[in-house]
C-alpha cells in the first residue's frame, strides 16, 4: 500500500500519461488502419500493374532493361520468379531485410492470385502479381522500402497527439476526483463544525497523509465537542456561583431599607453584604488568575530557593486556620533546593494545605514530606479528613468543581483553588495527582523538576 500522497499523485500522473498514450495509439491505429493501408497499398498496386504491362507489352529483354532503369526503384524492390523458383531482382534494399517469399506464395501468384502480406494487419510489406511473357507466366513480388508520405505521417502524428492528450486528461480527471473526494468530505465537515454541529463522522478509509489528516480531524472534533461542553458547564457554574451572592446582597440590601430595623440587625445585614461582595471579588480574582495562567501570559520569575523552608513559612503564615482547631503537623522535610517561581509555588502549598485543614476534623494530624531523586522533588500532603470519592477524583482539578456539594455551604470556597494549582504546576512542567478514600482522608502528591523548566 502506497501511503505517501506525493508518491500517489506522481504515480497516478505517470499512469495516466502512459495509459492515455497507449490508448490513443491503439485508437489511432484502429481509426486510421484502412487509410494507412490504402496510403501504401494503392501506389504499390498501381506500380505493380505498370510493371506487369511493361512485360506484357515489350519483349522480355527490352522490358528487363526498361524496368531496371525505372526511377521508382528508389522506393520499391522487385523480384520476378519463374516456375522453377529462380528469380531476378531489381532495385536496392538500402540495408533493409527482404521479405520472405516461399514457393507456396510463388505458386499462388502463378495461379493468378494477387497476394498481399501485411505487418500486424496495418502496413502492406509485400505484393504479389502475375503477368505473362513470351517465355511463360511469371510471379512478381514488390515490397516498399520507403515510409508513407510525409503529409499523411504529419496528420497521423497530430491526431495521435490529440487523442493522447484527451485520453490522459480524462484519466487524470478521474484520478483527481478520487483524490479530492476525502478533501470535500473534510470541507463539508468543517462547515458543520463551524455551525456548531460536532457529531461529524468522516468514514475516510484511506491511508497515508489523507488518512492521518482525517484521524486528526476527528480527534480535533472530539476535543472541540469536549471544550464546548466545558464552556457550557463553565458558563453555568459562573452563573450559579455569582447568582448566589448577588441574591444575598440584593435581599439584605432590600432589608436595610426597613425603617424600624434594629442596629444589631442592620450591622449583621451589612456584614453579610460585605462578605458576599468579598466572595465575588475573590472569585473574580481567581478567574482572572486562572485565565492568565491558562493563556501563559503569566511570566515565571525563576528563583533558586529552599523548598522545605518555603513550606514551613506557608504553615506558619496560615497558623490561625489550624491552631484554632488544634490541628497538628508532622513534617518530614528534606533540604531540597529548586528553581521555580517563588510566589506561584507558595500559592500551591497555601491552597493544598488550606484544603487539608478545611476538610480535617479538630485535633487531627496533617503529614507533609519531601523526597528527592536525580531529577525531581516530590511533596506529599496527607490528611485524615472527609476524603474524595473515586468518581470525583477525576474532576477535582476542573474550575468550579466541588467534590461534595452538600458540604459547599459548610466549608465555603468557589472550587477554583485546585484548578489554579494544576495550572501552576503545569507551567513548571510538574505533575499533581491525588489518592483518597471517603472517610479516610486525602493525599496530594506534587512532583516538580529540580532544574529550570524549558520553554
Amino acid at each position: 500500500m502506497i501511503r505517501s500522497l506525493y508518491t500517489r499523485v506522481v504515480l497516478i500522473f505517470l499512469v495516466s500519461v502512459i495509459g492515455g498514450t497507449l490508448i490513443s495509439f491503439f485508437v489511432s491505429i484502429w481509426m486510421y488502419k484502412d487509410k494507412l493501408n490504402e496510403n501504401v497499398q494503392l501506389p504499390l498496386l498501381y506500380f505493380g500493374q505498370d510493371v506487369a504491362r511493361v512485360y506484357e507489352t515489350l519483349p522480355l529483354r527490352e522490358a528487363d532493361k526498361f524496368v531496371s532503369e525505372m526511377s521508382q526503384l528508389k522506393s520499391y524492390h522487385i523480384r520476378i520468379y519463374d516456375e522453377t523458383g529462380q528469380f531476378h531482382s531489381y532495385g536496392s534494399l538500402n540495408g533493409h531485410k527482404p521479405a520472405t517469399v516461399t514457393m507456396e506464395l510463388v505458386r499462388q501468384v502463378l495461379g493468378g492470385e494477387v497476394v498481399q502480406v501485411n505487418r500486424a494487419g496495418v502496413t502492406v510489406t509485400l505484393l504479389g502479381l502475375s503477368f505473362t511473357t513470351e517465355t511463360g507466366t511469371k510471379a512478381m513480388f514488390i515490397e516498399p522500402i520507403d515510409l508513407p508520405s510525409a503529409p499523411f505521417i504529419i496528420k497521423w502524428v497530430w491526431n495521435f497527439t490529440i487523442y493522447s492528450l484527451a485520453a490522459g486528461s480524462l484519466l487524470i480527471l478521474g484520478a483527481a476526483i478520487f483524490l479530492v473526494k476525502p478533501i470535500q468530505k473534510l470541507t463539508k465537515a468543517t462547515k458543520r463544525i463551524a455551525g456548531g454541529d460536532f457529531n461529524v463522522k468522516l468514514n475516510i478509509k484511506q491511508k497515508g497523509e489523507l488518512g492521518d489528516l482525517a484521524k486528526s480531524f476527528e480527534d480535533m472534533t472530539h476535543d472541540l465537542q469536549q471544550l464546548e461542553q466545558m464552556r457550557r458547564e463553565f458558563v453555568s457554574n459562573v452563573s450559579h456561583e455569582i447568582q448566589s451572592p448577588l441574591t444575598s446582597i440584593s435581599g439584605y440590601a432590600m432589608a436595610l431599607k426597613q425603617v424600624d430595623l434594629a442596629d444589631s440587625e442592620r450591622g449583621r445585614y451589612l456584614d453579610i453584604i460585605i462578605a458576599e461582595a468579598d466572595r465575588i471579588s475573590k472569585m473574580s480574582d481567581s478567574l482572572l488568575k486562572l485565565s492568565l495562567l491558562e493563556s501563559q501570559s503569566q511570566q515565571l520569575r525563576m528563583d533558586t530557593f529552599s523548598l522545605d523552608e518555603q513550606i514551613r513559612r506557608v504553615i506558619v503564615a496560615i497558623q490561625p486556620q489550624w491552631s484554632a482547631r488544634n490541628i497538628r503537623f508532622e513534617l518530614d522535610l528534606r533540604t531540597v533546593r529548586v528553581k521555580a517561581d517563588y510566589d506561584l509555588l507558595s500559592q500551591i502549598w497555601t491552597n493544598i494545605i488550606g484544603n487539608s485543614i478545611k476538610f480535617s476534623e479538630n485535633d487531627s494530624v496533617i503529614h507533609i514530606s519531601i523526597k528527592q531523586d536525580v531529577k525531581n522533588a516530590t511533596v506529599r500532603i496527607s490528611d485524615t479528613g472527609i476524603g474524595i470519592s473515586l468518581e470525583d477524583q477525576k474532576r477535582i482539578f476542573e474550575r468550579f468543581f466541588k467534590a461534595d456539594r452538600s458540604h459547599s455551604r459548610k466549608y465555603g470556597g468557589s472550587g477554583m483553588g485546585l484548578a489554579i494549582v494544576k495550572q501552576i504546576i503545569s507551567l513548571h512542567q510538574g505533575d499533581i495527582r491525588v489518592e483518597s478514600e471517603l472517610g479516610r482522608g486525602t493525599t496530594f502528591i506534587v512532583t516538580l523538576p529540580i532544574t529550570t523548566p524549558t520553554a
